[in-house]
């Protein structure tokens, strides 16, 4: 492996970090200490946003384990150790263990790449080890636009370092489409009992985004749905006229983050206006307020829709940053390698270009880290040795790097 190099040309603040990482913060200062977006808006509860940092941070170190890679959107680890990684522009390549990526998977479907799309997230099936199989996400090229779509395929591996996928099917599809290159989200996440949660986006664009607040559009929302693509019969909506049965909650805007935690339980980041990123746990047939209710404000400054933080009728964000990190990509740490992240929430920032910490105490942000990176980072996991592995991407193409980042 290599040290990462760029982490010494980084920021004071990110080198003083890395040499004395309790000395360089001050207790209880929030991470964030940017000039706010909408400085008028008020947290709805303490340490709605700005949470203090944790009184110790760890000593991070961090490497290089694969480099020159294509434009990665997401990657997994099999039950090997090897890692699955989507290429954006349409690919999948198995990394080794020594940090060695193979050639590219034949069978993967056309994407609508450009913009935002392209191939997206990948997720074991929970029977993976047995089976074989994967499911995928992906912008999908249609008549009348494109979507979001989940496809499932088994994952054939050869003895080159690369493989093929085969029995490759479309489960589902987000409807309705629309032409455009903006907002598609997607994680896929497998819950307790194989239950499949997708998120997607709205779309972006003011007269798709409306569709968010409504039941028989998939625009904005968190679906359900087993490994066929079906709706669950305990879904919140299945038997309400028009919904479509898929849906588990709505009122959602660009959801690239998602995770369970040690309870199952689904959790999501989504990207929010300027200044309006924010950290739920969507709960079945809830409400989530996109664009209706919602911190932050457009990009050109002006007020979201009315203005309004609160409503009756929607739930508040367990936790919102303004201005935002651009979330991409997020796991929960159940690990032993830093035990001072345990049962914390990782993050990919964009923005921010590092990893977000979130340590949770009954269901609320206790404490916020940043761990800097100086590189956009697009997906986050925690590998089977305990140590975090972060996907870097360069805004509008080029290369991606996997970090590797461990106790010093």
């Amino acid at each position: 492996m290599k040290r990462l190099t760029l982490m010494l040309a980084c920021t004071a603040i990110a080198s003083a970090f890395i040499s004395t990482p309790t000395l360089a913060q001050t207790t209880g200062q929030p991470a964030e200490t940017g000039r706010a977006n909408a400085p008028d808006q008020k947290p709805s509860f303490e340490n709605q946003t700005r949470a203090p940092q944790p009184a110790t941070l760890p000593k991070i170190s961090t490497e290089v384990f694969a480099d020159d890679l294509p434009h990665l959107w997401a990657m997994e680890f099999l039950p090997d150790g090897r890692m699955l990684v989507t290429a954006k522009q349409g690919a999948m390549h198995i990394i080794s263990k020594e940090g060695d990526a193979g050639p590219a998977i034949a069978g993967v479907p056309e994407v609508a790449f450009g913009g935002q799309g392209g191939l997206l997230d990948v997720a074991l099936a929970p029977d993976h080890a047995t089976s074989g199989m994967i499911f995928f996400s992906f912008s999908e090229p249609r008549e009348d636009g494109n979507g979001t779509s989940v496809a499932s395929a088994k994952l054939v591996v050869d003895d080159n370092g690369g493989g093929k996928l085969e029995d490759v099917s479309v489960i589902f599809r987000q409807t309705p489409s629309y032409d455009g290159r903006s907002h598609f989200g997607s994680r896929l996440t497998f819950g307790p009992n194989n239950e499949l949660y997708v998120t997607v986006g709205e779309r972006s664009d003011r007269q798709p985004r409306v569709q968010a607040q409504e039941l028989g559009s998939g625009l904005g929302k968190v679906f359900r749905i087993d490994a066929s693509g079906k709706a669950l019969p305990d879904n919140p909506f299945v038997n309400t006229d028009g919904a479509q049965p898929e849906i588990w909650s709505l009122g959602h805007r660009n959801m690239q983050s998602a995770a369970l935690d040690a309870q199952g339980r689904l959790w999501t980041v989504e990207h929010g206006p300027r200044g309006g990123d924010e950290l739920n746990r969507p709960e079945a047939g809830k409400n989530y307020g996109w664009p209706e209710v919602t911190y932050g404000v457009e990009y050109n400054g002006n007020a979201v829709g009315s203005g309004i933080t609160e409503k009756a009728e929607t739930e508040q964000p367990v936790y919102y940053w303004d201005p935002v990190i651009g979330p991409s990509g997020m796991a929960f740490y159940d690990g032993d390698a830093i035990p001072e992240w345990k049962n914390a929430f990782l993050v990919g920032g964009l923005v921010s270009q590092g990893v977000v910490v979130l340590h949770m105490n009954d269901d609320k942000v206790a404490y916020e880290e940043r761990v800097p990176l100086n590189a956009r980072i697009r997906d986050v996991k925690v590998g089977p040795d305990g140590a975090v592995y972060a996907v870097t991407e360069q805004r509008g193409g080029g290369k991606s790097t996997i970090v590797k980042l461990t106790k010093a």
